[in-house]
């Protein structure tokens, strides 16, 4: 079992910690039908960069 050699003092451990925090999810609008969507994702109506690279026709 590891045994620390001496005690981490509550800076020291913060300090640690500090990179630790969640952040929420990286959501863009976008330009053509004001969906939020993914970075770097399709929306669900098949948008792209202002551009409908999927059509919904065509996975039914």
């Amino acid at each position: 079992m590891a045994v620390q050699k001496s005690k981490v003092s509550r800076s020291r451990r913060g300090q640690r910690r500090s990179h630790d925090a969640l952040t929420g999810r990286a959501l863009t609008q976008d330009a053509i039908t004001g969906e939020m969507h993914l970075r770097h994702h399709v929306t669900p109506d098949g948008f792209f960069k202002g551009r409908q690279i999927v059509n919904k026709s065509d996975e039914d």
